[in-house]
């Protein structure tokens, strides 16, 4: 067995999940390789020494390719941080470890101007936001700062998995010319070739937009299946009656061609906590939006969590939750139905 695997890296992951398909013992996670490269942007010259570039406004992505892989790859995008999609909010096991459990290749992308892909091709400036307790309201924990929702799924009295959880942030350019950069370097990499056969977005907040945004962008149909937790920003078609946003939220409006995109899209899914109430701005988009892109002839579903699945005290970013193996047992149903469960090499190895 160990000469079979001589070519693979392969890390040995112990432990128990107990959540449906998550239910049995931890199998190890069987790497063939990993790495990362950057995708997009442009070269500039500088305009005091014209023979002297710049590199920039790029957009990287860190990957993680099971040894026996299925075809659909999940690429996760973050709104506050890639650390969200990696642990846990007390540190335990995140989406990125459980997928690559099930032998989904992962891919984790940082936008330009962000993370591991911040040189801008433009001046920014950074001013200290305090933004600790804004962080606790924009994420769902509670009604107001340290008044946690009764049934919250964050550690509530772990003073360290709070602190982590404010920690995780990357300086976000909530902008619409910012929305536009990102997607761009986005539709580059999915036209790629280099993200796998089929592509499913897994995003959160503001990422949502921009993924939807990549997709009505994207020359190819790889792009498989967009899944939203608590988007912030929807895009529209420039048929109906919506003004377009001047802000990094959107709304969004593109031409009808580009919209219908989204509907060529194998099954997108926007999901809601439960303590957001229908009567929310977003949550209200995410149905007419989902109604429109099924009118040309689209797959795409709102889930409440708690409503439509039992799941009390989800957060912003339910994926990082106490219960996220229920959540995450809610995804892996999700690519089940579409049909994106499929190994690379046609053989079922569930």
């Amino acid at each position: 067995m160990l000469d079979l695997l001589s070519s693979a890296t392969f890390l040995l992951l112990a432990g128990t999940v107990t959540c449906d398909k998550f239910e049995r013992p931890r199998k190890p996670i069987y790497l063939e390789k990993s790495g990362g490269f950057q995708i997009g942007g442009k070269i500039i010259n500088s305009p005091s020494r014209p023979n002297e570039t710049l590199s920039c406004d790029h957009g990287y992505m860190e990957y993680f390719i099971p040894w026996r892989p299925r075809r659909t790859s999940l690429v996760m995008w973050h709104s506050s941080s890639t650390q969200v999609w990696q642990n846990r909010w007390d540190g335990g096991e995140g989406y990125k470890d459980m997928f690559l459990r099930r032998n989904y290749p992962v891919y984790l992308w940082d936008g330009p101007r962000v993370g591991r892909a911040n040189w801008a091709c433009e001046p920014t400036t950074y001013f200290p936001s305090y933004q600790d307790h804004a962080n606790f309201g924009a994420w769902n924990f509670g009604p107001s700062y340290k008044n946690w929702w009764p049934d919250v799924q964050f550690p509530t009295r772990d003073e360290a998995a709070w602190q982590q959880a404010t920690s995780a942030r990357y300086v976000e350019y909530d902008t619409k010319a910012n929305v536009e950069l990102q997607s761009d370097a986005a539709a580059i990499a999915a036209d790629s070739g280099r993200i796998g056969e089929d592509i499913v977005y897994l995003t959160n907040s503001a990422g949502g937009l921009r993924a939807m945004m990549t997709t009505t962008k994207a020359n190819g149909t790889n792009i498989k299946g967009i899944v939203t937790y608590e988007s912030i920003g929807y895009v529209f078609p420039d048929n109906i009656n919506i003004t377009a946003g001047t802000g990094g939220f959107g709304p969004f409006v593109v031409p009808l061609e580009r919209f219908k995109k989204l509907a060529k899209v194998k099954s997108i899914q926007f999901v809601w906590g439960d303590h957001r109430p229908e009567n929310h701005t977003s949550v209200m988009e995410s149905r007419l939006v989902a109604k429109l892109i099924n009118q040309y002839g689209g797959n795409a579903k709102v889930m409440k969590l708690g409503e439509d699945a039992g799941l009390k005290g989800s957060t912003h970013i339910p994926f990082a939750d106490l219960d996220n193996r229920k959540v995450a047992g809610l995804l892996d149903d999700f690519l089940e139905e579409a049909e994106l469960d499929e190994y690379a090499d046609g053989d079922d190895w569930n």
